[in-house]
């Protein structure tokens, strides 16, 4: 048996400190601009599509939205959305989540237009989405009654890495076994400061309080904007 040495090397930084930062220059952009940016997670099937076409026909051209649809494959719900608002397909071929540059792509086949909102639908994953930073202001984390109250302490890490947990298709609450408090509870276990709403985007129950939230979550980002931009100002 030959005698071979090992060495260990133990690099102790972020795998994903780059993207972070090409994030962060990224979401700084978005701000000066005025586009407030929300990316939405959730499972497959919990209604990303349904709500944003609830909130695209709620503003009815209020305001300048886009949205940038991720899938593994097809471009189903990009033509469900297009009739409703500004869209472009970000197909990854199997890829799990979106990934920084991907959108950064999708925002130019868009011809890098002026918005006040621009959603990222993200690929139906409860996993994968939640290590990588799209240069949102606002995560938003859409559970389906039909999922099951129990996902928030089975995958607390994308209710972790989340400021908003919508559940939604409340109309089918009479016909499936969820419990609204106990979901919201364990939720608020792992994230204690995570607003709670809840929709029907068939029936438009909550959808007027889901897009006054937006708002004034867009607000907030200009306010904060308009005070780095002040002479004087100290961060």
């Amino acid at each position: 048996m030959s005698n071979v040495s090992f060495k260990r090397v133990v690099v102790r930084r972020d795998v994903l400190a780059d993207a972070k930062a090409d994030a962060a220059v990224q979401r700084s952009l978005f701000s000066e601009r005025g586009v407030f940016v929300i990316n939405l997670v959730s499972s497959p099937g919990a209604g990303k599509t349904a709500l944003l076409e609830a909130t695209a026909k709620f503003w009815d051209n209020k305001f300048r939205i886009a949205v940038l649809v991720g899938d593994l494959e097809t471009e189903r719900d990009a033509e469900r959305l297009a009739p409703y608002t500004s869209v472009a397909q970000l197909t990854t071929g199997g890829a799990c989540h979106l990934q920084l540059p991907l959108v950064q792509r999708g925002l130019a086949a868009l011809g890098d237009p002026e918005l006040d909102f621009l959603f990222i639908e993200n690929v139906g994953n409860l996993v994968c989405p939640a290590a990588h930073d799209l240069a949102e202001h606002l995560r938003v984390v859409l559970l389906s009654v039909t999922d099951g109250d129990d996902k928030p302490g089975k995958y607390p890490k994308i209710f972790r890495s989340c400021q908003t947990l919508v559940i939604s298709k409340i109309d089918l609450l009479p016909y499936v076994p969820f419990r609204v408090e106990l979901a919201r509870q364990d939720a608020l276990e792992v994230q204690p400061t995570l607003q709670c709403l809840t929709v029907s985007s068939l029936l438009g129950t909550g959808v007027a309080e889901w897009c006054n939230y937006l708002e004034s979550q867009r607000a907030a980002m200009l306010a904060q904007r308009s005070l780095q931009t002040q002479p004087n100002h100290v961060a």
